[in-house]
């Protein structure tokens, strides 16, 4: 992460900012066209049975009205010791940029992402954001998160521990641009968010 301070800026993310424009993304599959291949593999058989779970056996819809593979539920800022700080996505997105996380300066956090995915696997899940200050970019990370079978439980994504910016120069607001796309170039989610650096968590 980098420096701080307050206007609140959205800009878009670029297709080659979120993907690698050299990849390309193996044939998606249906769990039943996963499930038919390499059966004559026992060792892999089993694996593929562990990895889809209930999936292979029922079509796993959680939200019936929502035709999405991944429905994106929530953003928490991890801080050991600390109850997490969490954003709903679920609701008008729109509305995010006016809730106002602070974080102490120097603290390790993490974010957590959570997830449905329902109807088919999906492959390549990734989580990208680009952080700014005052309209400039000053960090972006990139999250590679996996491949999710879909299942009627809220899944998750933790990413590895990071440490906030410290210092008087790099207190004051940041505006967030996250994007939760995969390896089909799907997007989603896209939401954009704020937080505060600060001297103490008050």
């Amino acid at each position: 992460m980098a420096d701080t301070d307050t206007q609140q800026h959205s800009e878009p993310h670029h297709d080659e900012d979120v993907h690698d424009a050299n990849y390309q993304a193996p044939p998606t599959k249906t769990i039943e066209e996963i499930m038919a291949a390499d059966q004559e593999d026992e060792s892999l058989r089993r694996y593929k049975e562990a990895l889809l779970g209930a999936a292979q056996a029922e079509k796993i819809i959680v939200e019936p009205n929502d035709e999405r593979k991944v429905i994106v539920k929530k953003l928490a800022l991890v801080v050991e010791g600390r109850d997490d700080m969490e954003l709903d996505l679920s609701g008008d997105i729109s509305q995010l940029k006016k809730q106002l996380f602070v974080i102490k300066e120097g603290v390790q956090y993490r974010v957590r992402i959570d997830f449905i995915v329902q109807r088919e696997i999906v492959h390549g899940l990734k989580y990208v954001q680009k952080t700014y200050r005052m309209g400039v970019p000053v960090d972006k990370m990139t999250h590679m998160v996996g491949s999710y079978p879909p299942k009627k439980e809220i899944q998750f994504y933790l990413t590895p521990p990071e440490e906030a910016p410290s210092g008087m120069v790099s207190r004051g607001t940041y505006s967030v641009s996250s994007v939760f796309t995969d390896d089909d170039k799907h997007i989603h989610l896209k939401w954009d968010w704020t937080f505060e650096i600060k001297k103490d968590w008050a």
